[in-house]
């Protein structure tokens, strides 16, 4: 793979396109590929995984191979880093250290981790939520956020008062709905959506992957519903909404 792609990156003969490229371009590119792994994986599709995750390894090579030009690092530098970095973190396998369980290998983690950062002159670990870097996708960051704080006791003890903390938000959401200030509302959906994926965090689902799966049933069930429209010769300027509602979107819902 590194011949291929250092033969695209050819200014002589390479590939236009993969000549002009830089770690900025191609970034939106490697996001994307990230998220058709996933839909490789909510599909439990093999094959489509296999290839997806050529195509996420090609960005890996694609990246090492721009460092290489610059004379930064090159693909093998990249896998002998992480392999280094999986063996002095875990310790209890290629070591001689012992942890109980899941919940000690993490905060052993956290610990190896700080003390990294504090190796290569990195101001040391101030605050729990420290490393949760702000591009994540909001809906990721608040949970890794709430994973960070519950690490250090801030948590609630069970799921059951976070369900009341989810209906006493959506009240206020209510109360703004209406009233015209629209900064104050979006304040009150936020507060929402983190009692949400809080909820989720708790009851030990990944919010990511419930929302992956909501969006699929939606566009599953939106999709027979206009095929069963459709097939009545009605589109959706024929009739209201609700009965629409009624009529279609119920007996979509019960094909299921």
């Amino acid at each position: 793979a590194s011949m291929v792609r250092a033969r695209l990156r050819d200014p002589d003969g390479g590939c236009p396109w993969g000549v002009e490229q830089t770690f900025a371009t191609i970034l939106p590119h490697t996001i994307e590929e990230a998220y058709e792994v996933a839909d490789a994986i909510d599909n439990n599709d093999m094959a489509a995984l296999k290839d997806e995750l050529g195509d996420l390894l090609f960005q890996v090579v694609f990246y090492a191979q721009m460092a290489k030009e610059a004379g930064d690092f090159d693909f093998a530098a990249v896998v002998e880093a992480i392999s280094e970095k999986m063996v002095r973190r875990h310790p209890h396998v290629f070591g001689d250290e012992t942890i109980q369980d899941a919940e000690a290998q993490t905060h052993a983690w956290e610990k190896l981790k700080r003390r990294e950062r504090a190796d290569i002159g990195e101001n040391p670990s101030e605050s729990a939520l420290d490393g949760v870097i702000p591009a994540l996708p909001a809906l990721t960051r608040a949970f890794k956020l709430q994973k960070r704080a519950a690490r250090v006791g801030f948590d609630w003890k069970t799921a059951a008062p976070i369900a009341g903390k989810v209906r006493e938000e959506l009240a206020e959401v209510e109360a703004e709905i209406g009233e015209g200030d629209e900064e104050r509302l979006k304040d009150e959906l936020g507060d929402l959506l983190f009692c949400c994926v809080n909820l989720t965090r708790k009851l030990g689902i990944d919010p990511e992957t419930a929302l992956r799966g909501g969006n699929a049933k939606f566009e599953r069930r939106f999709r027979r519903m206009e095929a069963l429209m459709a097939a009545d010769g009605l589109g959706f300027n024929d009739m209201p909404v609700d009965d629409v509602l009624e009529k279609y979107w119920t007996r979509a819902k019960g094909e299921e």
